[in-house]
């Protein structure tokens, strides 16, 4: 069935961050498309980048604006301090992305879809020109994104459409800040522009879950260093580490439940056994989940995960940007925690054929592992 939500990951109990498709550099392209199944899909990504363009002013321009609400140019300022603090102190592009603002008039930029086969975890990859293969398909309007879905639901699949707040260009374009940004508390802004940053720097084609696990793990650091930095009111550690905690908590039941289906997945049972192994897993979490909001004194803040009850789909989402964060997070630590270090680390792993790549970072996942356990 269709599951409609949004995966679990920061810097938002409710964010996903995903890429588009560097969406202005096919515009010449599309005559050579015109004979192509894709073609439709390409001309709505052009369309909606040229539309988020065409709404798109210097943030200095909207600041100078007197017509410009005073709680959104507070927010814009507050923006620019946390950009300049990316390449002064995180040592991230210093280009022109998060320096001009576009309001969309809607609370995301995309929609993305990702669908699974019933009985799998592994998401139906979508391959483009210049990004090569996702794991999801995004669209900026939601009706489209919707249409999708409800294709992929008919052959079988199960189905996960959410709303996103950004995405990257990847660095061919100066991406704006939009005001799907800015519902968020300032830390969660840094954490947010620190992940599409990191985008810029190290992109590997056809590897979601490396490109998403080094653009978290960028993340999470600059945003440790962003509150060590200012330590404002509005975001003191002691309730940052609540937030946080809570998402640990949330993905670490999500991972043990993606765990159990792999292996049910994978067993030889027939698929009767299981569809009825599934539903049981996923009874399970809903029933786990009520016991940690009690742990939790009763917070509802992921209570839409199951409303309608997730699937497939939801898990193979948190799975991309989460699997291979602690792996990154010792390759920073084996280089002394210094970023440029950790860059050129990240980048000659990138480098690598597939094989090799995913060898090196299993090694590093198991040496976190059993730092862990110390």
């Amino acid at each position: 069935m269709e599951h409609v939500s949004v995966p679990v990951h920061p810097p938002h109990g409710a964010i996903a961050l995903h890429r588009g498709l560097a969406a202005l550099l096919l515009v010449t392209m599309l005559p050579l498309l015109g004979a192509c199944s894709s073609a439709g899909y390409y001309a709505q990504a052009v369309s909606g980048h040229m539309q988020l363009l065409n709404r798109t002013r210097p943030v200095e321009t909207v600041l100078a604006d007197p017509a410009t609400p005073p709680a959104v140019a507070d927010k814009l300022r507050r923006t620019q301090a946390i950009r300049q603090f990316a390449s002064s102190a995180l040592a991230l592009p210093d280009n022109a992305s998060y320096r001009s603002y576009a309001d969309l008039g809607r609370p995301y930029v995309v929609w993305n879809v990702v669908s699974t086969p019933e009985l799998s975890l592994a998401p139906r990859q979508s391959c483009f020109l210049l990004v090569g293969c996702i794991g999801y398909r995004g669209f900026f309007n939601e009706e489209d994104a919707r249409h999708f879905a409800a294709a992929q639901h008919d052959q079988g699949d199960d189905v996960q459409v959410y709303g996103v707040p950004a995405y990257s260009t990847l660095g061919w374009m100066s991406d704006p800040l939009l005001n799907t940004f800015l519902v968020y508390s300032d830390t969660d802004l840094a954490r947010l522009i620190f992940h599409e940053l990191a985008h810029q720097l190290v992109y590997v084609h056809d590897d979601s879950a490396f490109n998403e696990a080094f653009a978290t793990s960028v993340e999470l650091e600059g945003a440790r260093r962003w509150l060590a930095a200012t330590q404002t009111q509005a975001d003191s550690s002691a309730l940052i580490d609540v937030a946080q905690q809570r998402r640990e908590d949330f993905q670490a039941l999500l991972a043990a439940s993606h765990a159990q289906l792999a292996a049910l997945y994978a067993s030889p049972v027939s698929d009767g056994a299981k569809r009825e192994g599934k539903a049981a897993v996923f009874a399970a979490l809903d029933a786990q989940y009520q016991a940690l909001k009690q742990r939790w004194g009763g917070y509802t803040g992921y209570d839409h995960w199951f409303d309608p009850p997730p699937g497939n789909a939801h898990l193979a989402s948190l799975a991309t940007y989460q699997r291979l964060v602690p792996a990154f997070k010792q390759l920073l630590i084996d280089n002394d925690r210094d970023l440029p270090r950790f860059y050129t680390a990240t980048r000659q792993l990138a480098a690598q054929p597939a094989e090799q790549r995913n060898a090196a970072l299993h090694a590093l996942l198991q040496r976190a592992a059993a730092t862990s356990r110390l």
